[in-house]
Order: C-alpha cells, then structure tokens, then sequence
C-alpha cells in the first residue's frame, strides 16, 4: 500500500475512490472497504487494475472546528493506516484538515479533488456523507455531477450488528461504558492502544507493581479505568497484565492521561518498545484513594480479580 500527503493537484490514473474519517476501522468501515475492492475490479481499465483508494483527514473535521468538544480518538492515524493496509487498499492520501480546505464548496470539491486530483471512476460513500463548505454537498449532487464527469456514485447502507449501526460513536459510547465485549462485537477485534514505553515516575515499582507506561497517541481516550489486558510486542505470545487508564488521582495532580501496565508473570527491561495493549475486561473505575498504601493494598485487589478473569476466561484473545 501506498501512503501520500495531501491531495494530488492531478492525478496520476483514474481510481475508485471513498472519503471519511475511519476512526477506529469498525466492521462497518471494513464492509465499506470491500465493497469498494469489489467495485474496483468490476471497474478495471481493459489494461490494468482500477486501483482502491482512501482519502482521509487529519485532524478530525470535529477537532478542527470544535477542538474542546471533539470525540476521543479510537485510533491514531498510524493504526488507522495499518489498519487499512490489511484490508487490501492500495492508496491512502492524508488530507490536512485547514480553513482552506473547509472552505471549498461543494462545486469546487467535486472539481479539485474528485475530477482533477483522483480522477474517480467510482465514487463509494457512507450514507451520511456530505461535503463542501456548510456541508452542503449531499447525495444528489454527487450523482448528478457523475453524470456530467464520467463517475459513478454509490452510498454503502449501514451495516447493522444485532439491530445496531456499527459506527465510531457507538463503539466510543460501548468504551465509555467499559462494555468491551459489545466494542469488540463492533471492531470485531478487542479495543487496543498501542504505543511505546517511557519512562514513568517509578511510583509503581516503589509499591511493587512495576508499571510500562505509554505515550498516548491523543490527549483524550476513549476509554478510563482499571483493566485485564493482553499486551503484544515483548514475546512471541501475548502476555496478560493490568492496564490503568487515566490521571492517577492517588499518585499525581497532573491533567494529562496515562496508560500504565503492570505485567503478570514477566519481568524484563521493556524501555523504549512499541507495545500493543489489548483491553479485554473492566475491573473498576479509576478512584482516589487516601494514602498510597491504600492504593499498593487496591493494586493488590485488582492483580487479584485479574488472574482470577484470566483463570475463567484462559482463551479470550489469547495468541
């Protein structure tokens, strides 16, 4: 797969083409992929392959407009292109979201970037999709300026999972609910964070629960709390632990969120490695405690009801 910044002043061959946020690569955004894979081979030039092509932003259109009211990210743009990798897309171009950009209408939209900078042949979109200054692009447009341009256009219905849309905002809400079983339902894989450890302030080594602690790809997740975790990066296998996700009120005053994972049953040097934690099940809500002896004897608790989920649940995501 090919990754490219910003949109082509003029593209380099026709392609089927679909535009979004993608956060998180639900199973909804996965079927929209196939779909348009699908439609690119139904599509081929007598002498090549229609290529599959993804246009995205960064930052979140939401972020750029509304910053302190923006949805937490479920993924960072580095995921969310590896995601698309191992769905079979061969182009993904990064869009920097700008006052420039937001102010293009919806004729000069479908000019610069579908006819001139994709050259789209095919066109696959969400249900909700609408573009161009004020968002007053819609369906209709599209189809009637792919009738002028030589491109068809089509709108994915949405995918349901037991009666629900799979969407970015129901998989935040199942996260924000610590409901993981109905996120990963959603992802059709366990919700993950990935990152690389850095160096912490060694609070949970001097409580004896030596933590890895990752850098946050965002300054707001989507999710807080104690948690039953499998981490991959330090073994050929994946290695259980427990994950605290949030701001430590017993530990430290500070207002930026950490991920800290205590590993059971591995002890190593893990500085500097890009691991991926995996949450599997909510312990509890992340509490202020009144000393930290209260806090090594909740540790203690919570390493306690992990082991014990991990006893009842030995193959849930295990690999």
């Amino acid at each position: 797969m090919q990754l490219f910044r910003g949109i082509p002043v003029r593209a380099d061959r026709p392609c089927a083409l679909t535009i979004g946020n993608f956060d998180g690569l639900h199973r909804g955004h996965r079927a929209l992929l196939r779909q348009l894979a699908a439609r690119a081979h139904a599509s081929s030039l007598p002498t090549s392959m229609l290529p599959t092509s993804v246009l995205t932003f960064e930052p979140h259109p939401r972020e750029y407009f509304s910053p302190d009211e923006a949805p937490a990210r479920l993924t960072s743009l580095r995921e969310k292109v590896a995601l698309m990798a191992a769905n079979d897309i061969d182009r993904v171009y990064v869009c920097r979201f700008s006052a420039r950009f937001a102010a293009l209408t919806a004729d000069e939209f479908i000019e610069q970037v579908l006819v001139r900078g994709f050259a789209a042949r095919h066109l696959l979109i969400g249900d909700d999709f609408r573009f161009g200054a004020g968002r007053d692009g819609d369906f209709a447009r599209l189809q009637a300026a792919g009738r002028t341009h030589g491109f068809s256009v089509e709108a994915m219905p949405t995918l349901l999972i037991e009666g629900e849309r799979a969407s970015s905002s129901a998989v935040r809400k199942a996260l924000a609910s610590g409901e993981l079983d109905h996120a990963a339902r959603l992802l059709d894989r366990p919700y993950s964070i990935a990152g690389r450890v850095k160096h912490g302030d060694r609070i949970g080594r001097q409580l004896g629960f030596p933590t890895a602690n990752l850098r946050f790809f965002h300054r707001r997740p989507a999710l807080s709390g104690v948690f039953a975790v499998r981490v991959e990066g330090l073994d050929s296998h994946l290695i259980a632990g427990i994950a605290n996700v949030g701001l430590r009120p017993t530990a430290s005053d500070t207002h930026e969120p950490r991920l800290e994972v205590h590993l059971l049953d591995w002890t190593g040097d893990c500085y500097g490695a890009c691991l991926r934690v995996h949450f599997l099940h909510k312990l509890r809500d992340e509490i202020r405690f009144p000393s930290l002896e209260a806090l090594k004897a909740q540790i203690a608790r919570d390493e306690h009801a992990a082991r014990d989920w991990f006893h009842h649940y030995p193959d849930h995501f295990h690999r």
